[in-house]
């Protein structure tokens, strides 16, 4: 059957073989997928910047793969069929930044003989609510650190749930290269999520995890209220830097935000 045949029959034959290729993957049968590759396979990963034959896609399927079994991702149109071409669009999510950061992806999928024979994977970095720089700072025109968008979605996955977990931003002397060892990563790899993908320095993500924890300390403690002392115990060690994170965060100093609190509780107890 020749690659260029676009007539209905070629058409539906693409549909099935992109239906399955799809079924594999939502399944996580990674022998399913490679089974679905043709020998002469092209992968052009454009947001890596790499092009990848059969012998190297294995690992690379296996990374990019869902980690549950109910885990779908968003897909922004139906598949598109045009005769032994299929066009998939999709948006992978991540949590932790400044605003809701997504990957817009998109894949032209090329069937001859019933089998992938190219696929052409885009990738770009969206912020729905742009950090105050520009855009063009904080998109990452490819990654270099050999890093799918889905295998950066799976790495922020693994920071946030981290911190949530194991609370290393109370150590106050928590340093970059200890994250990256217990998260099972590379320190430029963290580093890279942080700065490019996130668009925030790493005591940028950590004062902001001390700031969440002194805050939800904050409706639990009764007055008279030591933030001072809330915040070293929440893994500060600067009070200047505490201020500042604190006045970003809330738009008002530890004194006037207690000041509210306090306010807040002689009214209800005056109810």
């Amino acid at each position: 059957m020749s690659a260029h045949d676009d007539g209905p029959l070629q058409t539906q034959a693409t549909g099935e073989t992109v239906l399955r290729y799809h079924v594999c993957w939502k399944h996580r049968d990674l022998d399913g997928v490679m089974a679905l590759y043709h020998p002469d396979i092209q992968y052009n990963d454009f947001f890596q910047n790499r092009v990848l034959g059969l012998s190297e896609l294995r690992e690379y399927v296996r990374s990019s793969m869902p980690r549950d079994p109910d885990e779908a991702l968003e897909h922004s149109d139906r598949i598109r069929l045009d005769g032994n071409t299929a066009f998939i669009q999709y948006c992978v999510t991540l949590r932790g930044g400044e605003g809701l950061v997504s990957f817009r992806s998109s894949e032209a999928i090329t069937v001859r003989d019933g089998l992938i024979w190219r696929v052409n994977e885009y990738a770009s970095l969206v912020h729905e609510q742009a950090p105050s720089k520009s855009a063009a700072s904080s998109r990452p025109a490819v990654s270099r650190l050999g890093l799918s968008p889905r295998q950066l979605s799976f790495m922020a996955e693994d920071l946030q749930q981290y911190f949530e977990r194991q609370q290393p931003y109370l150590d106050p002397e928590l340093d970059l290269q200890r994250v990256a060892k217990e998260c099972g990563y590379s320190r430029n790899q963290i580093s890279y999520l942080l700065n490019q993908v996130l668009g925030q320095s790493f005591y940028r993500y950590v004062n902001q995890a001390r700031l969440r924890h002194l805050l939800a300390a904050l409706d639990t403690t009764a007055p008279p209220l030591r933030i001072d002392e809330l915040a070293f115990a929440a893994g500060f060690n600067s009070l200047s830097a505490f201020y500042n994170c604190f006045r970003q965060h809330t738009g008002l100093s530890p004194k006037a935000y207690a000041k509210q609190i306090s306010l807040r509780a002689r009214a209800q107890d005056s109810h």
